[in-house]
């Protein structure tokens, strides 16, 4: 087999590769003229492998990534030609989580601008006098794999640590030694220092704005190596000149490479995205990709492909329709959670029973998790990303189901509480169905825009929640509604031609339901 190395790696993994395989490295000439002649290629951040040019590979079995994000590949294109798509994780947590940490003694004892002034000729030891860290209170939003690490070093400099992160459970806090905070506010109305390290979703873009900054302690500092995109630059721009944070430290930027406003205040450290760029960590990620191209090509396990890994065909004409179905439930579970779980239970029914299930448990994983990870997400490093969270994952199986032929059920427990969704596949062409929600039966299908309402069992409720959706133009495509008993508590589900707009989620949640849910299982 022949791989094409199109950008710089690690010797070693060029090594490996060519222990099993007739390699070319080969970072020059016209990728779409040679890419059908190579079984995998392997590329850094600059090789942007598009449709087109996966189209004419068509020997190509394997793309290997060295490095984390894979925005430069095409992957729906990859996966609809059966090619694998792997990258590296993990090569740069140490990297990063030691970048924070250097920008965090940096902006406590102001060392970049200490230097630049001796450099000039000025010796000013009053103006750049410091601060300790031990003794302060760090605060970190996000606590993954990075967010575990600075907690680690930043332990080790006699911090007191506390964090938020519904996806992890209590233990994880414990084994470490942070204190686990129930909501983000808590953790900015804590801190002395604050650092992100959340992932990118619409629910945390711009998250740390004005209101966030008035949430904060006055004097605050802030770390961000994470994404640029989680902080409101302008807001912060204001909250640096009023003193309400004393100062920042950024290694990225919204836009980038970054020319603003914050180059020109004093109290800010800046450096231009080198959380990641370390000679281990660049080594790290051209072995790591390396390994996981010769496992693909060798027919082995890929730990760290980014698509949907295979299955065996007899399966898959049974299982292959509950895919979509348990990634909808885990989605839908982990939504009405409110992203908290300590413990997620996946039940089977019928006569998938009789079948390895753990391929529909990896599906749950992968709803259940998207967009609340700091990585991508997919079938192989979803149970990954749940053990290192603390998930405890459990899986039952039953032959029987009182009112279904199959039936897929999703349990989230957290806190001594439980939340369960149920569903099953209807018609030749295997629609998803929900039949049960938040303990009430019901029967809707999913979409991918869906609204649930919970409230009290009284006339006026159904009509004024539509006539809400009207007056905002958003069309109700279909809607099934369950009750406990009369007079008791009932449940409404809708599903959406459109998303709902903010205003039209406020006025919702301010009209006296008890829950109002609003989930997309795109």
């Amino acid at each position: 087999m022949r791989v094409l190395i199109r950008e710089p790696i690690a010797e070693a993994g060029v090594e490996l590769l060519r222990e099993r395989f007739d390699v070319d490295v080969n970072t020059d000439g016209d990728l779409a003229d040679t890419i059908g002649d190579y079984d995998a290629i392997v590329i850094r951040s600059s090789t942007k492998l598009d449709a087109d040019l996966i189209g004419r590979a068509e020997k190509l079995k394997v793309i290997g990534r060295a490095g984390v994000g894979v925005d430069n590949v095409d992957v729906e294109a990859a996966t609809r030609r059966g090619i694998v798509v792997a990258n590296a994780p993990e090569s740069t947590v140490i990297s990063a989580a030691e970048h924070t940490i250097g920008l965090l003694l940096a902006l406590s004892r102001h060392i970049p601008q200490a230097h630049a002034a001796l450099k000039d000729g000025r010796w000013e030891r009053s103006r750049y006098g410091g601060l300790e860290l031990a003794g302060k209170t760090l605060g970190i939003l996000g606590f993954g794999r990075i967010g575990q690490q600075v907690a680690r070093r930043a332990l080790g400099l006699e911090m007191r640590v506390v964090a938020h992160d519904p996806f992890v459970a209590k233990d994880r806090f414990r084994e470490l030694g942070v204190e686990r905070i129930e909501t983000q506010d808590e953790v900015l109305a804590a801190a002395d220092f604050l650092t992100l390290h959340l992932p990118l979703t619409a629910e945390t873009r711009g998250a740390m704005d004005s209101g966030a900054f008035s949430r904060m302690r006055d004097g605050v500092r802030i770390v961000n190596a994470a994404r640029g995109e989680l902080l409101d630059e302008a807001a912060l721009v204001d909250a640096l000149r009023s003193g309400k944070v004393a100062a920042a430290a950024l290694d990225v930027f919204e836009v980038e490479p970054y020319t603003g406003p914050l180059l020109e205040i004093d109290n800010v450290v800046v450096t231009p995205h080198l959380a990641a760029s370390t000679e281990e960590a660049q080594d790290r990620a051209g072995l790591i990709v390396a390994e996981q191209v010769v496992a693909a090509l060798e027919g082995a396990l890929v730990t760290n492909a980014v698509n949907i890994p295979s299955i065996g065909a007899e399966d898959l004409e049974v299982l292959g329709p509950f895919i979509p179905l348990a990634a909808s439930l885990g989605r839908l579970a982990m939504e009405l959670a409110g992203g908290r779980a300590e413990r997620i239970e996946l039940a089977y029914y019928g006569a998938l029973a009789a079948y390895d299930t753990r391929l529909l448990t990896v599906a749950a994983l992968n709803g259940a998790f998207q967009g609340r990870a700091d990585q991508p997400v997919n079938y192989v490093n979803a149970p990954v990303i749940a053990a290192e969270r603390g998930v405890e994952v459990v899986e039952e199986r039953r032959r029987t189901s009182r009112d279904f032929t199959n039936l897929v059920r999703v349990a989230l427990r957290s806190n001594g509480d439980e939340l369960r969704v149920a569903g099953t596949t209807i018609g030749r062409e295997h629609r998803r169905w929900l039949v049960s929600a938040l303990g009430f039966e019901l029967e809707m299908e999913l979409s991918e825009l869906m609204a649930i309402f919970r409230y009290d069992d009284v006339p006026g409720v159904i009509g004024r929640i539509g006539t809400l959706f009207g007056e905002a133009g958003v069309n109700i495509a279909n809607m099934a509604v369950s009750r406990t008993n009369q007079g008791g508590k009932a449940l409404m589900a809708v599903s959406l031609d459109t998303p709902a707009p903010p205003e039209l989620v406020e006025s919702l949640r301010a009209s006296g339901l008890d829950d109002a849910y609003f989930i997309s299982l795109g």
